[in-house]
């Protein structure tokens, strides 16, 4: 079933933040025939989507005043507020009415402030984090966490279904982020869970892919298991998500948790876990490496 057409009060739309993610979600919207202006601090990343079809801006400043609907893909909080707040920024710049949808992982807290922000200057600020790793980018099967005005949402939903399958609004600015701090959380346990059962095994004298293979026709099941299991048994570390990123979400994670007085212990160790791979030059790999190193004495 084709999706909806997109209003052309939407169009164009723009994208900042043109990496691993951000470079195929701006070519799954170009072959549906969206308009897409980039921009991009280093030129080079901008100019590699023109033979795509994507219009470059020179500046940050433009690329603001000609869209209706403005994409962020970047790496942490700082960069999204930077980008939202500075001087000479997005909301600087800004028309009212312009929608802006951060796809980035960032501190919930925070991802409301930027939205009463925005508000005030007569800009929607949608925070909208994605999981499915790089494949679901290229393939366009990310699943994405929405929070924001439902009405908004709803109608750059269009936009939305020419990157990702799955879309929940979860509530409102900020509940994308804690539903992605909560997906984060959720993969780093069941990787350091999966880390100690391959031990155990090997600790036994039993084959680890055996095991994989009996637990995957029963409850333990799980994405996690039969891909990332897969990784660790073939020695498959080439980034999808970097165990850095990882690394940064789970602080996210646990700040968030501080902020409101929980002791999450189970996400300490997956802390600890991805500090070790961290130590040991692994910074660039796989977020899955932390389940070689959830065992301290490994």
């Amino acid at each position: 079933m084709a999706s909806p057409k997109v209003s052309d009060d939407l169009l164009p739309v723009g994208y900042v933040g043109l990496g691993i993610m951000g470079a195929p979600m701006v070519r799954n919207l170009l072959r549906a025939g969206v308009p897409v202006h980039v921009w991009a601090r280093r030129l080079e990343q901008a100019q590699r989507l023109v033979g795509d079809g994507a219009v470059p801006e020179e500046s940050l400043a433009s690329l603001v005043r000609t869209v209706r609907v403005l994409f962020l893909n970047v790496s942490d909080t700082p960069d999204v507020e930077g980008l939202m707040l500075d001087e000479g920024g997005i909301v600087a710049n800004a028309r009212s009415g312009l929608i802006v949808v951060d796809h980035s992982t960032i501190d919930p807290m925070r991802a409301r402030h930027i939205a009463e922000k925005a508000r005030e200057a007569g800009v929607t600020f949608i925070d909208a984090p994605v999981s499915g790793g790089e494949r679901g980018a290229i393939e366009g099967t990310l699943t994405l966490m929405l929070g924001g005005p439902e009405a908004d949402i709803d109608r750059i939903g269009p936009l939305l279904e020419r990157v990702g399958r799955t879309l929940t609004r979860v509530g409102d600015s900020g509940a994308g982020q804690i539903a992605k701090a909560c997906n984060q959380l959720i993969v780093g346990e069941t990787l350091v869970a999966i880390g100690e059962a391959f031990a155990l095994a090997e600790a036994a004298g039993v084959d680890p892919a055996r095991v994989r293979e009996a637990l995957l026709g029963g409850l333990a099941n799980s994405k996690v298991l039969q891909m990332h299991g897969q990784r660790l048994l073939d020695d498959d570390f080439v980034p999808g998500f970097m165990a850095h990123l990882h690394a940064k979400d789970m602080g996210i994670v646990a700040n968030t948790a501080a902020s409101l007085g929980l002791d999450l212990s189970g996400a300490e160790r997956v802390r600890a876990a991805l500090a070790r791979a961290l130590e040991h030059g692994h910074a660039y790999d796989d977020s899955t490496i932390l389940a070689r190193y959830c065992i301290p004495e490994r």
